[in-house]
């Protein structure tokens, strides 16, 4: 009995460390963001199946995206305190595994867009793994303190990818929620390497507050929360969205800018921190309020 315990526990705990090579909680902010575009394309609601299925591809091939960056990045992990107890920088699973876990979440996900959704998708999804695991983890991440702002149009593309999954083209409107995420990524992840700066100094990773300094960083985190700011107005302004989005917007990124300014001018300790889990809220809040101004936006057409 206490043998079948203990194999159970084990059972269990390489279960969760499978799960934790996901990254589950980025990968549902990719997916939230890529099932807003599939709302978005369309005046009613998408066809049930392609949504399920194109969220079901876009969420597996960046699980996958998210388990080859853990194998890359396995030494760097081992010596920063915010990941060495990954499951691969520890040891409880192989690199092996790992990449053997990710080609089956990767050749699952490409297959059910390429067949179920359609060849458009499909291939951009593959693309966007390739941006992040290959060419932002493997070179850009240690080659230049621009990495986060080049490498970041790699997570940006879910609303694109969720968009051509239901109308099977590219659309403008599309292209500004990739701009939003595109023009998000730096502020949000620069907060997080002033908190972490030393983390990143001890591995030779040149993050922006190691290369340039900590108040060089904030000063670029308030320069793109303003740019984020007017970035977040264009879809109000050609029209896309309605007064209920643009409430939503302003109020969200004058908080953003605040937790920015507070950071620059009168930081405290844990304001990095602070600012850093208010662009995830930001970044969710502002979506499901794309969200909520589309389909009151477009709730006459049901009345009629």
């Amino acid at each position: 009995m206490a043998i079948a315990k203990q194999l159970n526990r084990h059972a269990l705990g390489s279960w969760r460390d499978y799960l934790e090579l996901t990254k589950p909680k980025v990968v549902a902010l990719l997916v939230l963001t890529a099932w807003v575009g599939m709302m978005l394309a369309v005046p009613g609601l998408p066809d049930l199946t392609v949504m399920l299925l194109a969220t079901l591809g876009i969420g597996l091939l960046s699980a996958a995206a998210a388990a080859l960056n853990h194998v890359v990045d396995q030494k760097i992990d081992a010596k920063m305190a915010r990941t060495h107890s990954r499951p691969v920088a520890k040891g409880r699973i192989s690199s092996s595994q790992a990449i053997a876990f990710a080609l089956l979440l990767a050749s699952s996900g490409f297959a059910m867009l390429y067949l179920g959704v359609n060849a458009l998708t499909a291939w951009l999804t593959l693309l966007s793994l390739f941006g992040y695991a290959v060419v932002y983890t493997m070179f850009l991440k240690r080659a230049t303190p621009q990495n986060i702002v080049i490498g970041g149009l790699a997570g940006a593309m879910p609303p694109l990818l969720g968009w051509t999954a239901v109308t099977g083209e590219l659309h403008g409107y599309a292209l500004l929620l990739v701009m939003i995420i595109f023009t998000w990524t730096p502020p949000h992840f620069w907060a997080l390497a002033i908190h972490r700066r030393d983390d990143y100094a001890k591995v030779n990773m040149p993050m922006l507050p190691v290369t340039h300094g900590i108040a060089f960083t904030k000063s670029a985190i308030l320069l793109y929360t303003i740019m984020l700011f007017i970035v977040c107005l264009l879809p109000y302004v050609v029209g896309m969205t309605g007064l209920i989005y643009l409430l939503g917007a302003c109020l969200l990124n004058l908080r953003f800018m605040q937790h920015a300014w507070r950071l620059k001018f009168a930081d405290t300790p844990g304001q990095a921190m602070a600012m850093f889990r208010f662009s995830i809220v930001h970044l969710m809040v502002l979506f499901l309020v794309l969200l909520l101004d589309h389909y009151l936006k477009i709730a006459p057409i049901y009345g009629q």
